[in-house]
């Protein structure tokens, strides 16, 4: 099972409350485990705020207001950026063809003096399972999964994600149980 460029849907029972109503995007998933980013919680810092923390100059302005996210309860004191194009950077993980994750500094320099990558998701830490981990709590029903529509993640605000991966499924969140069964 490779779950690589799928979001992972928290289900209602999620006791966790790391992942509790989250969408995750997994970024990579093989026999070592897997790391994905939560693309539906903005913390309460925007880019201006974090780029004024880490000394880099914001001059694309209107991108100042978008929110930083947390990604996940791993390493919160670093930054990872989803974008999309791949581009080149220092430190990129490719995803998929046209999205990648870059946790090195040169990407927020870039973005700061040109805006550029456009489609951007800033996040404080990542999602990280260890080998097999995520496969055992698939199949103790903590998530669906579904092939990521990257439009999702870019194009619209952080409380329609969710709602948003779910139909992919043809499912309402809100009509989800939170009991499952095992057959």
């Amino acid at each position: 099972m490779d779950l690589t460029n799928h979001f992972l849907i928290a289900m209602p029972a999620m006791v966790d409350r790391n992942f509790a109503r989250t969408l995750t995007y997994v970024c990579e998933h093989n026999e070592q485990g897997a790391l994905g980013i939560i693309v539906n919680r903005p913390i309460d810092m925007s880019l201006v705020d974090l780029f004024e923390r880490i000394d880099i100059k914001l001059d694309a302005k209107d991108h100042a207001a978008l929110p930083v996210y947390f990604g996940g309860p791993v390493q919160t004191d670093r930054g990872f950026v989803l974008h999309r194009p791949v581009g080149e950077w220092q430190s990129t993980l490719a995803v998929e063809g046209s999205i990648g994750l870059t946790s090195s500094r040169d990407i927020l320099q870039a973005f700061g003096a040109s805006g550029k990558p456009t489609d951007i998701l800033v996040s404080l830490g990542y999602a990280g399972w260890a080998a097999g981990q995520l496969e055992f709590e698939l199949a103790q029903n903590a998530w669906l999964t579904v092939k990521a529509d990257p439009e999702i993640i870019f194009s619209l605000p952080p409380e329609e994600r969710l709602p948003a991966a779910m139909q992919l499924l043809g499912v309402d969140f809100l009509k989800l149980s939170d009991v499952a069964g095992h057959a």
